[in-house]
């Protein structure tokens, strides 16, 4: 038998579970009415300027607003890159010398010669372990590995070998210390999209 102080509490029960069907309806009618009013909210908010792209520059690069100054847009690296991985097209890339890894990667060529032929400064000579293009990011969710396959051509190609990437428990491990960011990995990658990208240096910075 119930006791007296338990009787409030079960008709208060009792009250709070009817209003909740009985207003159960109402919710579940407002629900497009809200997201209506959320769409409309939109209109009213300005449209956010895009973020402006970012490119892979050539190895010893400037800063990227430095090095769009200063380069004379002569070509010189161009000509002189042995695997044509620098390009220069007045429409792209801010009209400066950038580098599309998919195509062409660099691969830190003997002599760097792209540093000693940039005829303004806008490209230094610099030594390869102090060279930052970028840095390499694997995504596990497209590479051929999550699928069983045996796949290492990341870590075969780079340049610089272990010092930037090597397999660690069965996983891509990219040292951020040790990539340059030369894009040979982004280039070799099979997969497409590509497991494995170069995230240029001006991403990097462009938050500082």
């Amino acid at each position: 038998m119930e006791s007296d102080n338990e009787k409030p509490v079960d008709r208060r029960r009792f009250f709070r579970l009817g209003l909740a069907e009985i207003l159960r309806p109402l919710a579940t009618a407002a629900k497009p009415l809200e997201r209506l009013a959320h769409q409309i909210g939109k209109l009213d908010q300005p449209d956010r300027p895009a973020a402006p792209p970012v490119w892979l520059r050539p190895p010893g690069s400037l800063p990227e607003a430095q090095f769009r100054q200063t380069c004379s847009r002569s070509g010189d690296c161009v000509r002189v890159c042995p695997v044509h991985a620098i390009k220069i097209d007045a429409a792209a890339a801010g009209g400066v010398p950038f580098i599309d890894a998919d195509s062409a990667a660099c691969v830190v060529c003997t002599g760097l010669q792209c540093m000693s032929a940039c005829p303004s400064g806008a490209i230094k000579p610099t030594s390869i372990n102090d060279i930052d293009m970028g840095t390499a990011v694997w995504h596990s969710s497209t590479c051929v590995r999550s699928r069983g396959e045996s796949c290492t051509i990341c870590i075969d190609q780079c340049p610089l070998g272990s010092a930037a990437i090597e397999l660690k428990a069965g996983r891509v491990a990219v040292n951020p210390l040790g990539c340059i960011g030369c894009g040979v990995c982004q280039q070799k990658c099979p997969t497409s999209p590509k497991s494995i990208v170069v995230i240029p240096i001006a991403a990097k910075t462009a938050g500082r």
